[in-house]
């Protein structure tokens, strides 16, 4: 499915936001940033923006690395590093699945994740993955859609299901993958019940931040060193 749509992915999601998704992505950049990390994974790395703006926006010398299942997605990913080699040349993109990650244990300073976990068909095993990645004291960074404001809840379901699924037909013509969307969003927890999870799944000093009248969160979380 996202094969299909990789060829107007990027367009898709500016107009199907109204271009705020750059201001939710760039959130998650800028909370990276105060981390101060080494090396950072992207999962669900997709036509790789936030793999790019990692590395236009972090320290001089930091690591990014992108990793997606999807090969047309990747793809796009490295015409647009091949567009600007000298720019993105500590950019590095893994073909790889977010459920079995292959890299080394405790590998990495910060792991994102942007509007890919609610795609993982088992989300336990891709949060214990990206625990066994991080460093102790590592963080992971989850940008995710959310359950927006109470008063606003009849009025969006209605844009993910009536107004997206179409225009989304127009511009990828795979109406379907986004009567998909909405379907996810609408199943994915709220702050709450997703800040449980990533307690659950051996995470501490977890925080979660509402954006756009909570219609997205960002959910920034420690590495603990062990299990109690």
């Amino acid at each position: 499915m996202f094969g299909r749509i990789a060829h107007r992915y990027d367009l898709a999601n500016r107009v199907l936001s109204g271009g705020i998704d750059l201001h939710w992505r760039s959130r998650l950049v800028a909370a990276v940033r105060r981390a101060k990390p080494r090396n950072v994974l992207d999962l669900a790395t997709g036509s790789g923006d936030i793999a790019f703006a990692l590395a236009r926006r972090l320290r001089p010398g930091t690591r990014v690395f992108g990793l997606d299942f999807c090969e047309p997605m990747l793809e796009r990913a490295e015409t647009k590093k091949a567009a600007k080699p000298s720019l993105y040349s500590n950019v590095e993109f893994i073909h790889g699945d977010a459920l079995d990650i292959p890299v080394e244990d405790a590998g990495f300073d910060a792991v994102t994740i942007a509007f890919g976990l609610r795609n993982m068909a088992d989300r336990p095993r891709c949060l214990s993955e990206i625990r066994r990645v991080l460093k102790p004291d590592g963080r992971v960074f989850v940008l995710e859609f959310s359950q927006p404001w109470r008063w606003l809840r009849p009025a969006y379901s209605l844009y993910l299901r009536r107004v997206v699924p179409r225009l989304a037909g127009i511009l990828t013509g795979d109406r379907p993958a986004y009567e998909y969307l909405g379907e996810t969003i609408a199943a994915f927890p709220g702050r709450k019940a997703f800040t449980a999870e990533l307690h659950k799944a051996g995470f501490d000093d977890v925080t979660a931040t509402s954006m756009t009248m909570g219609v997205v969160a960002l959910h920034i979380a420690f590495r603990q060193p062990s299990f109690s």
